[in-house]
Formats: structure tokens, C-alpha cells, sequence
């Protein structure tokens, strides 16, 4: 399969290309590189295409990277006390009032 051809990425797969590369370009990303960020990412969830041939992938992707969100996310909380959070989540609200008080004088 030379580089480059779409041929063993799935519809479903070409879709999401297709929506994330819009989803770049109305942020400004230019065609290209809107173009080469798609495909990287649904390299990333999906492992490849997963038409069969070629390496061997499969169709089942499990656990992609999109889905992963509500799993990392408590697990460094979770390990600390309260009084950790707690101190943290202070250091946080006043690192944002700081900030916006110097904002605010610009």
C-alpha cells in the first residue's frame, strides 16, 4: 500500500477524518495541515485501517483515545486527601484572580 492511500481505512473511519479535518479548518488550520492532523488522529484512536490486508489490524478498536477522558481523570484526586485538593484547588482560584486583576489593567 503506497503512503498516503486510503483505500484500507473503513467509510466510518473516512467520516471522522472528514469531521475533524472541518472541525480544524474552522479554526483556522490551513486545508493541508487540517488534512495531516485527521489522519493522525484517527491513526491514533484506531490503530490504522481496518479494512483486512495489509498489517493485519482487524476490525475492533477497544478503548481509542477519545474515550478515554472520564478514565484518567480521577485517578490523581482520587490518590490525594482532601486537605491536598483542598490546598490545591485555593492555589488554583487565586492563581486565576491574580490573573485576572492583570488582565484587567491592560
Amino acid at each position: 500500500m503506497p503512503q498516503g492511500d486510503k483505500s484500507k481505512y473503513t467509510d466510518k473511519q473516512k467520516r471522522k477524518a472528514e469531521h475533524i479535518e472541518e472541525g480544524y479548518e474552522a479554526r483556522g488550520v490551513s486545508e493541508k495541515e487540517a488534512e495531516r492532523r485527521a489522519w493522525a488522529t484517527v491513526n491514533k484512536d484506531d490503530g490504522g485501517g481496518k479494512k483486512s490486508g495489509g498489517s493485519g489490524k482487524g476490525a475492533h478498536t477497544g478503548h481509542p483515545a477519545a474515550h478515554k477522558g472520564g478514565e484518567k481523570g480521577g485517578k490523581a484526586s482520587a490518590s490525594r486527601s482532601a486537605a491536598e485538593r483542598s490546598a490545591s484547588a485555593k492555589k488554583a482560584a487565586a492563581t486565576r484572580k491574580r490573573n485576572a486583576e492583570q488582565h484587567a489593567h491592560h
